[in-house]
């Protein structure tokens, strides 16, 4: 399980070469509980997960993992004992704060409309929601009281506070504000009136104060103790001594005051009280203010501002009058980006004076704490939103070592092998044990920044949702480096592609193309050294990118030719160089694309037609033609699913040799793409009706529009889970009358080339090696089958080794967050109930209605990778072995041989024992001769 440097947390297990990396996601609320006990922080992140962490280390104690389409809108800790959050769907769950087991969970309501979650002073939980008042016992989650403010009318941007007895709410019924004072021990409520109508643009509840901004640019304020609130108005250019064109109030929370955000990037803190409202204090520039504490009797709240790139400044502001009580400089790293929210906390020092320490989430997702001045630790909480992943390989090691590093590695070498002899000969001690197990997962081999012949060395480069990158050593799963692009956190569409792979100047390092698109019809692209990080270039795109093709054309640099497919269906071409322009003219006539639209049910192919001019935006671009489409009817058919081969894909022979010593030839057409399409009324497992419903199969040539092969499943449903390699689709979707999930394959042959001797397949027309056409006619024949498969889907993929000798596996996520690695051979169309001698001799297993699933097809193993969203397969240089990685909130690695290693021995293999076995041997012939000799000698003598 994927070890990490620093902070990172991990999950050790007994397999050698798997590493798992727990992550939680950016924090959205956070509560410290520092009373007793351990020192922790317990977290709610937006990918509805309950944490709790230590806060000396960011480890992590425990974490509950809820539903992902139910995002967490609160958290509070009560009683002292109890972590409690509430869902989007409204689910009050409390949890043990030691261990995080579940105590109590009430459902609320059933709609998924966000709603807010308060502690009341007597411990016990209120919830509001649209104008809808719960509050709820934090002992045992009984509902209390109700109470429903607008008769199931709606209120929107409510604001709520607490004074005394009387809990005051304030919100939008339509247009126009309403206000309420609600009794805290019974639920009666009474409608607040006002001395004149209000339609402010944004207002705020402090300590029964109500303060809201008008139109006219005046603040108005009132006490909520009476039936009818008498308002008070101060004009804002009075108050602040300065005309100001724009102002908001913000809605942190401040007892007793509110905060106000000019147009100017200044931060004024007001109080409110009856006699109306006075500034307490002003912040330059734009701050990050915290959640207020009890301290001492009355109140405090820190400012955070970014000094520059490298610096903020923390301000902790207390009492009545909001005094400045400390201030601190912190240096913090620049590749985090800014601050975008911050939870405070109070603690006693050694010396017994007050300190305080924030919690700071990062505009990266990043999670820090600060306390004196200094960064105690952080937490790269991006890595639990991977959207896109690239390898590359390690540069090749130097010629040239120091002596000191010879003897250190001789001396770990002699000491591993010492340690591997006496825990097979049963002798090693516990703590022998221990050693020699950290020495198999520390194994400074397994860290270098070089390449090995086994292949096993690489970097797994990760693109995160926040716009940062990762590099990721797949020998104990550390970052290697991190690069935060803050223009691409704004972009809603990420994605990684190869720019450059070095082959001929193995001096230079892979490069990567970042793309981000947006809905506004923007785009941005950076390219990234995939060894060191440094981004060399960024370029704002006047566009947004609907598809990004990798061409198979490499330019002298060995930067590979893009085409970026833009709205108006315009080609642009990079790089943007005369070279790279006579390159792509020569092999433009070959360059064919489509483009899906799922909402329109439609599939269209293009071909480039001619170069046309840039215009004001420069570079090069080009004019595409429509040449085919594909209507789907949408009353019949939504597209599920589309997918193709992998480009880069090795596959070691066309022909397919049967037992009966036939030959098939596999179609292996690049162009080819697969697509499943599904009835409309099937959104849901279960929620269709059986007779309603089919899934539809295409296999379709992207160059022609031909649809090569269709095929019907009564029954059937999505989601659909795809993957494509050599001639062979396999999918899976839910069998509504079965109430089970099914595994389809289908496998193309091409018939074409029956009958042509060995001389012919090598030399002739069918040589896998010649260049195919999608418009040459085809003989083609389509073989399927579909199988049960015992488990729920969340995701697959395909294992890909370097020639493409190896046996292939399915691997399939599950809905229990774990990987399957699935025997292809399990999903031969071929399989029968009863083989023929011939078939058993080719290894054709006997049909079953189910697809097997065994203990060692997980790889795994015990861990568990929340969230799985993706799996992807890395070739190594051994051909048995393949590399798998899988993400979704936790990260996993580990290595895979589908067809058992066969072509190596294992890294813990004990070369020691086999010497002393060798010499043993050798030994006991050389005193066996002897012993034989006397023998002999003796029995002449007699």
């Amino acid at each position: 399980m994927l070890s990490s440097k620093g902070w990172d947390p991990c999950l050790e297990t007994s397999f050698l070469h798997c590493r798992h990396q727990e992550y939680i996601g950016k924090v959205t609320h956070a509560v410290f509980q520092t009373a007793s006990g351990k020192k922790r922080v317990i977290v709610a992140t937006e990918k509805s997960v309950v944490a709790s962490l230590n806060l000396r280390s960011g480890e992590i104690f425990w974490r509950q993992v809820l539903e992902e389409s139910e995002p967490i809108d609160g958290l509070q800790v009560a009683l002292g004992k109890y972590a409690v959050s509430l869902s989007r769907g409204g689910s009050l769950r409390s949890f043990h704060l030691p261990d995080g087991s579940l105590i109590w969970e009430t459902s609320l309501y059933t709609s998924p409309s966000p709603a807010q979650l308060f502690l009341l002073p007597s411990d016990d939980l209120l919830v509001l929601k649209q104008g809808i008042v719960y509050v709820v016992s934090s002992a045992d989650g009984r509902l209390l009281w109700t109470s429903d403010l607008l008769d199931e009318s709606r209120l929107a941007q409510t604001s709520l506070s607490f004074e005394g007895k009387n809990i005051y709410v304030a919100g939008f019924s339509g247009s126009s504000l309403a206000l309420f004072r609600i009794d805290a021990s019974t639920g009666a409520f009474t409608t607040l009136k006002t001395t004149e109508p209000l339609n402010p643009s944004s207002f705020v509840l402090s300590s029964g104060v109500f303060a809201a901004l008008d139109t006219q640019g005046n603040i108005v304020t009132g006490l909520m103790e009476a039936e009818v609130v008498e308002l008070q108005k101060t004009s804002l250019a009075t108050l602040l001594d300065s005309p100001v064109s724009s102002a908001q109030l913000l809605p942190d929370k401040i007892p007793g005051g509110c905060v106000l955000s000019t147009d100017g990037g200044s931060i004024f803190v007001l109080g409110l009280d009856k006699k109306g409202v006075e500034v307490l204090q002003q912040i330059q520039g734009p701050p990050v203010v915290s959640n207020s504490i009890v301290l001492d009797g009355t109140f405090a709240q820190s400012f955070l501002q970014h000094i520059n790139s490298k610096e903020i400044r923390v301000r902790v502001l207390s009492g009545k009058e909001w005094i400045e009580t400390a201030e601190e400089t912190v240096e913090v790293d620049p590749n985090k980006g800014g601050v975008q929210k911050v939870f405070m906390n109070a603690y006693i020092k050694t010396d017994r004076s007050r300190g305080f320490r924030v919690l700071i989430v990062g505009q990266d997702h990043s999670l820090a704490l600060l306390q004196q001045g200094k960064v105690v630790w952080s937490r790269e909480e991006a890595l639990a939103s991977v959207v896109d992943t690239l390898t590359a390989e390690l540069p090749l090691e130097k010629a040239g070592v120091s002596v000191a590093e010879v003897e250190h590695d001789l001396y770990e070498w002699l000491k591993g092998h010492v340690l591997r002899l006496k825990s097979t000969l049963m002798l090693a001690t516990a703590e022998e044990q221990t050693a020699l197990q950290a020495l198999r997962l520390n194994n400074a081999d397994k860290t270098k920044m070089t390449r090995d012949h086994n292949g096993f060395r690489k970097l797994i480069v990760v693109l995160t949702s926040s716009g940062k990158l990762f590099a990721l050593h797949t020998g104990n799963g550390g970052i290697v480096w991190s690069r935060f692009i803050p223009e691409l956190s704004t972009k809603g569409s990420l994605k990684l592609y190869p720019w450059r792979i070095p082959h001929k100047h193995v001096d230079e390092n892979a490069v990567a193309l970042v793309l981000g698109s947006s809905h506004d019809g923007t785009g941005f692209a950076a390219w990234v050294d995939m060894l060191t990080g440094s981004v060399q270039e960024t370029l704002a795109l006047p566009y947004s990118v609907k598809v990004a093709l990798a061409l198979p054309v490499v330019d002298s640099s060995e930067r590979r030719l893009h085409l970026l497919i833009d709205d108006q269906n315009k080609a642009h071409l990079y790089p943007t160089s005369d070279e790279s322009l006579s390159l792509f003219e020569k092999y433009m006539q070959n360059v064919y694309f489509y483009i899906a639209d799922k909402e329109a049910g439609q599939i269209e192919g293009y071909n480039i037609k001619s170069q046309v001019d840039a215009g004001e935006e420069g570079g090069l671009v080009f004019q595409s033609q429509k040449i085919w489409s594909v209507l789907f009817p949408k009353d019949s058919e939504t597209i599920a699913a589309i997918t193709t081969r992998r480009a880069d894909e090795m596959v070691h022979t066309q022909a397919k040799v049967l037992g009966n010593r036939d030959v098939w030839y596999k179609y292996l057409n690049k162009n080819m793409v697969f697509v499943a399409t599904v009835t409309p009324q099937d959104s849901r497992v279960g929620a269709a009706n059986p007779e309603e419903t089919w899934l539809v199969a295409y296999l379709i040539d992207s160059v022609t529009g031909q649809i090569l092969h269709r095929v019907s499943h009564a029954h059937a449903q999505g989601p659909v889970h795809v993957v494509f390699s050599e001639n062979w689709v396999v999918y899976c979707y839910f069998n509504v009358r079965n109430h089970r999930h099914e595994m389809s394959v289908l496998e193309v042959y091409d018939k074409s080339a029956d009958g042509k001797d060995v001389l012919q397949l090598m030399l002739g027309r069918y040589n896998a090696s010649v260049p195919f056409s999608s418009f040459s006619p085809r003989n083609l024949e389509v073989k399927g089958q579909s199988y049960f498969f015992p488990s729920t889907v969340r995701t697959m993929s395909v294992t890909f080794t370097a020639r493409g000798i190896t046996g292939k596996q399915i691997l399939v996520g599950t809905i229990g967050n774990q990987v399957i690695a699935l025997d292809k051979r399990f999903l031969d169309p071929r399989r029968s109930a009863d083989p023929t001698p011939m078939e058993r001799e080719e290894g054709v297993i006997p049909l079953s209605e189910g697809l097997p699933l065994f203990p060692q097809s997980y790889l795994t193993h015990a861990a568990r990778v929340e969230e799985l969203r993706g799996i992807i397969s890395v070739p190594a240089r051994l051909e048995s072995t393949c590399l798998v990685f899988a993400y979704g909130i936790d990260l996993f690695f580990t290595r895979t041989a589908p067809s058992r290693t066969y072509d190596s021995l294992t890294e813990d293999f004990s070369y020691a024992l086999l010497l002393i076995t060798i010499v043993v041997l050798v030994v006991a012939i050389a005193v066996s001769m002897v012993l034989s000799q006397r023998k002999e000698l003796r029995e002449k003598w007699k």
